[in-house]
Order: structure tokens, then sequence, then C-alpha cells
């Protein structure tokens, strides 16, 4: 057993505080991973809040996790010490429903195991990144490219995956007219894969304030949504829009901004409903769809994709004790554009 220093909060309104967790004996297959760098997820904020239901706390949030092998199973096949890893937003599912077997393990029918805020098969709960070590079942590492440093490789796994696989399911391509809606840590990230991925991508933004970032990541064009003419020049003009906001919008504005058989994404999560006109829907043979993170097997594809084409997030690294200051600035969107915290700061 790995005792691990970790930063754990108490309640919806503490703060956090540091903390000592147990991390379990490995496992046949497991392996043990000292924590390097942990990003900060908006849903990091919502879980530690209570804003998506009930918390059995103390909790340690974080699911955005890149580090380096120490120990394994002796069983594993995957992975060896020393080796440069990563772990998402998931570290386990039953293994055996139908989307599990495709690859799909984020869609288990029977529920995948969350990073933290879950329970393990071992009947324990599940607890995350911002701590120095975690064991993971080696099928939910994930190898980090030689091309990715480690702190720009935590945020890949959860605000990359998240963007690249509505990309990739929906066919982001050349030809292919692309829309972000908002600009923060999935935002940017889905600006610079979109663009890799070939497709004339635009931002859609509440204002212009990010616009220069926005064409330096490789947006072709930037609107604000403040701006009540942007929804009439834009009218029926894009193929996919990918929603990265966590808050509630006008489905029906951004509806009308597709064309034919086009598609709106929802991977932004508020926690309020979200209500549409279904008239916008039938009346172009609409699509409007979610996406959850990605499968193991499709975030080695996007990690690779990134290494290939040099993409990573913009990050400002900052220590263990500003987590609580972090968490203020993400809902202020003052930050450019995504919190890694130095583990070796814990």
């Amino acid at each position: 057993m790995v005792i691990a220093k970790a930063r754990a909060v108490n309640g919806p309104d503490k703060p956090f505080h540091a903390a000592e967790i147990e991390r379990r004996d490995l496992d046949s297959h497991d392996v043990l991973i000292e924590i390097k760098f942990a990003g900060i997820c908006h849903s990091d904020i919502h879980t530690a809040r209570g804003e998506w239901g009930p918390v059995d706390y103390p909790l340690v949030p974080g699911h955005e996790i890149a580090g380096i092998v120490t120990d394994v199973g002796p069983e594993v096949t995957k992975y060896k010490v020393g080796d440069r890893v990563g772990v998402g937003c998931m570290v386990d599912s039953c293994g055996k429903c139908d989307n599990c077997h495709k690859g799909e393990e984020q869609y288990c029918h029977e529920g995948n195991v969350p990073t933290y805020a879950g329970v393990d098969k071992y009947g324990q709960p599940t607890q995350g990144g911002y701590s120095s070590h975690i064991v993971v079942t080696e099928d939910f590492v994930l190898r980090i490219p030689d091309g990715i440093e480690l702190d720009a490789a935590a945020p890949l796994l959860c605000a990359g995956i998240t963007t690249y696989s509505p990309l990739h399911h929906w066919n982001a391509s050349p030809g292919k007219k692309v829309a972000v809606v908002g600009m923060g840590g999935l935002g940017h990230l889905a600006v610079k894969i979109a663009n890799a991925m070939g497709a004339e991508v635009t931002v859609l933004s509440q204002s212009l304030k990010k616009k220069e970032d926005g064409l330096r990541f490789g947006a072709a064009h930037y609107y604000a949504t403040s701006e009540p003419e942007t929804f009439e020049e834009l009218a029926g003009s894009f193929d996919l829009i990918v929603n990265t906001v966590s808050a509630k919008i006008d489905m029906d504005a951004y509806l009308s901004l597709l064309k034919l058989d086009g598609a709106l994404v929802n991977v932004g999560a508020p926690a309020e409903p979200l209500s549409l006109n279904v008239f916008n829907l039938i009346s172009q043979r609409r699509t409007f769809a979610g996406s959850m993170i990605g499968g193991i097997r499709e975030t080695q594809q996007m990690l690779d994709f990134c290494a290939e084409h040099n993409i990573v997030p913009e990050i400002e690294i900052i220590s263990a004790e500003q987590i609580d200051e972090a968490y203020e600035r993400v809902l202020a969107s003052d930050v450019r554009y995504r919190f890694v915290i130095d583990t070796s700061t814990l």
C-alpha cells in the first residue's frame, strides 16, 4: 500500500487542504504512477462543489493526470517502470458489454468507474489526480508520446479527448465548416484539433477579446455571439458545431447556424436543463447530440495525433496552494487556457 500526498476538499463550500490517502496494493494488472502534473477541469469544480449531485467527502478531484510508472503488477505487459503515462476521466469499466467491446468504455452499460467520486471494483471510493500517486489497471493507462511534455499532456487527458472525439466522430475534415462555441480550456483545443484535421474553423465567443488567440490557434473566422447580427450573417453556415460551454445558452439560435444535415454537439455540461424548438431540427434534418470524452483506444489515438501535429494546450502551472484561487479564476474566465498543478508542491 502507498500513502499518497494529496489535496482534498471536505464539503461544497470548503477550501482545499493537505491530506494523505491510501492507494491499494498492486493487483496483477495494476500500474503505480507517480503523478507529476494534474490539470484542473471545470468538472472538478462542479463535483467538488456538489453541483452534479451528492458527493462522498473528503474528495480528491483530478482526471487530467500525467506522470511516470514507478511499479507494475506481475502480469502487466503494456508498461514498465520509467514509462511516461497518463490517466483520464475513467479508471475501469465492466469490460463485457457491447460498448466496452467496441472500445467505447466511456459509455459502459454498467457505468464506467470515474477517476474520482466513484467506487471501484474493490468497493473503495476513487480519488483523483490532485495527489502524488495513483494505482490504475493497465488497460486504462495511456502512453504519452515523447513529443509532448508531461505538463502539457495532462489537459489532453480530458479537454483534449473531449473535443477530439466529436470532431473525429462527425468527420471534421477538409471541406467541412466547423464552429466552436466558447474559447476556454476545451474550446481552444477544439480549434487547434479541428484545424489540424483540415476543417475551416470559426470561433463563436461572447466577445472578441480572445480573437487574436483564436486566429493564432487556427481559426479562420471569429465572431462575437453578443452581437445579434452574428446569427443573421452565419445562418445555415456550418456542418458541425461543437459547444464547449458549461452554461445555458439559446440552443435554437445555434441550431439555426447549421446547414442541411448539420450537427450541434454538446460537450459542455451545464447544471440546468436545455430546451429547444423541435422545428429547428426537422426543418433542415439537423442533429442535436452529445459526446462524452472518448474510449481508451481513441484517447491514445488523440495523443498520437496531437504529437504528430504539435498540438498542446496553453497552460499555466500552479502550486497546490493555489487550487482554491484557480477555481475562482476558472469561474471568472481568468485563465488562458488551462491550469495545471505541479504535484511536487503537494
